[in-house]
């Protein structure tokens, strides 16, 4: 019988086996991936995480896995999903810990839904490409809109918390026997530290970065706000030092802000942007004047302080899980997105030696300054003491001047985007930044001056109310000529330059709210409105002579 020297092939059952077995470990640590990608937990490990679906194996404490394979699970002939390629050409490998809990979300990390069958598609990035995608059933959340939203958020619980103090005053000045010179002191407390921290807020931004100086300015001012009521309870001076100290905190906000958007947002979308997240301020001055005295009827005029003061607190948790100072710090941040956004903003990094004496010397920096104080004298005094006017000369209730005090912010609020978009659709069109400013900061002074100089002519709620409006309304251009020339003139220095500009808009907060109260202990409302309308046409002639929309400080 003839012997057969060939080897036994395996059996079809055989082959079965042996391909589990060789499977068997690849199809687990996908199992552990996906299950680690569901709970939200990436386990702890030194070099890349155990739910990387590119390692061949799972790492071990020490040992890491081999990278840059062409096949999943290291099996020739597999083609890679296209996901995972991008991922690779991103990193240059895997992703190290914890990035894939990140890149989990395909929103989030700037890759498109279809990345799973076949190469992603662009992610939208501008908003001609997002209407573009809407049309195709497609939309994509950029990130830089995250960080204006969160900005919007951190200014309207700003004013939330500023204008608290102009509904509760009445009810406390009643408690502790406050006279109108008293009420005007402990409304202009808030500007003593408020005025501490513009400059430093804008140095220490383009320092160290927007979102910490932020994130640090409103947990502090909304400590500062639940602790009022301790505060007045201990007496007129402990109340008005804690006023101060709420100041220091909503006194780093603006130049943090202008710091962030500059590097955040394109030059395109600039006026919009920051229409939209000073909107927040006008939105949170609805808000407070609205729910503040429902909230001081039903819980007592402590609650507004508990209430706003918590509402930081909670958003603080959130900024520092959701931003970053820049786009080249956020991980989430898709690369179209990013090169789309540091294309059309100044690349720069944090800021060394200021240059004082070059900055002092230029003119639209002053024009920015003195501006700046005209313009705030109008709106603070407004900001601090329109519910007391619709008490003292409307005869008005709390409940009803404060309802009536939300309209004209609300106007507020829907003119400045209007303007923004309008102010960016001239850019566009060709007009030069110079004249787009100058137009928006004309309408922004002449506006508020015309309708302030009507309201000792009008003597019913209904006139009052529509001449408030249209004020406020019209002064909203502003947020599109003085409040964006700071990165229009100096863009490495935008939070310097507003930290020192609204130095000067601080000064006149202090300076006009306490000299109201002065003035309605010796004289009348229409003094009060004409000093104001004499300031507008002032910055109006200062702004039209001096202002420029070039760039004038490298």
């Amino acid at each position: 019988m003839q012997s057969n020297s060939t080897k036994p092939q395996p059996s079809s059952i055989s082959r079965t086996l042996q391909h589990l077995q060789h499977v068997r470990p690849h199809a687990l640590a996908s199992l552990r991936s996906l299950r680690a990608r569901q709970s939200g937990r990436i386990p702890a490990c030194r070099g890349c995480c155990h739910s990387c679906p590119c390692c061949s194996s799972v790492c071990r404490s020490e040992r890491q896995p081999k990278h840059g394979r062409t096949a999943r699970a290291g099996r020739p002939g597999v083609q890679q999903p296209s996901r995972l390629r991008q991922v690779q050409q991103r990193f240059g490998s895997c992703p190290r810990r914890g990035e894939w809990a990140v890149l989990a979300s395909s929103r989030d990390s700037g890759l498109s839904a279809d990345a799973h069958q076949n190469d992603a598609k662009p992610v939208p990035i501008s908003p001609t490409d997002v209407v573009e995608g809407a049309k195709q059933g497609k939309f994509v959340w950029a990130r830089r809109w995250t960080i204006i939203g969160l900005c919007f958020l951190a200014f309207a619980l700003c004013n939330m918390d500023r204008v608290n103090m102009s509904i509760a005053i009445l009810p406390m000045s009643k408690a502790f026997g406050w006279d109108s010179t008293t009420v005007g002191l402990v409304q202009s407390s808030f500007f003593w530290g408020y005025l501490l921290t513009q400059v430093l807020g804008g140095v220490w931004a383009d320092r160290l970065g927007g979102k910490l100086v932020l994130g640090f300015g409103v947990a502090w001012w909304s400590l500062a706000t639940a602790l009022t009521p301790l505060a007045a309870s201990l007496g007129l001076p402990t109340l008005l030092f804690a006023r101060a100290c709420m100041g220091i905190g909503e006194g780093v906000a603006m130049p943090a802000m202008n710091n962030l958007l500059s590097r955040w947002v394109p030059v395109q979308e600039r006026s919009r942007s920051l229409s939209l997240v000073y909107s927040g301020m006008y939105t949170g001055s609805m808000a407070g004047l609205a729910a503040s005295p429902q909230m001081v009827k039903s819980l007592g005029w402590p609650s507004v302080f508990y209430i706003f003061g918590s509402l930081g607190l909670v958003w603080s948790f959130f900024w520092q899980r959701s931003a970053t100072s820049s786009p080249h710090d956020d991980m989430r941040m898709s690369d179209a997105e990013r090169k789309y956004v540091t294309e059309n903003t100044i690349a720069k990094g944090s800021v060394g030696r200021i240059p004082w004496k070059k900055i002092l010397s230029k003119g639209p920096v002053w024009a920015l300054i003195l501006s700046h104080f005209c313009h705030n004298w109008g709106t603070f005094i407004l900001l601090t003491w329109m519910p007391s006017y619709y008490h003292q000369v409307l005869g008005m209730d709390l409940m009803r001047s404060g309802f009536l005090s939300v309209l004209p912010w609300l106007t507020m609020a829907i003119s400045a985007n209007v303007a923004g978009w309008v102010a960016d659709s001239m850019v566009a069109k060709g007009m030069s930044i110079t004249k787009v400013r100058k137009i928006m900061q004309t309408i922004g002074f002449m506006g508020p001056a015309i309708f302030l100089s009507q309201l000792g002519r009008v003597h019913t709620p209904g006139a009052a109310v529509a001449c408030m409006m249209a004020s406020q309304g019209l002064d909203a251009c502003s947020q599109s000529g003085l409040y964006s020339n700071h990165q229009d003139i100096g863009p490495r220095y935008s939070g310097v330059l507003l930290g020192m500009s609204n130095t000067a808009g601080v000064l006149a907060g202090v300076i006009g709210t306490a000299a109201t109260g002065y003035i309605l202990k010796n004289g009348t409302w229409d003094d009060v409105w004409r000093s104001a309308v004499i300031l507008y046409v002032v910055g109006t002639v200062i702004w039209n002579t001096m202002a420029s929309g070039e760039q004038v400080i490298d």
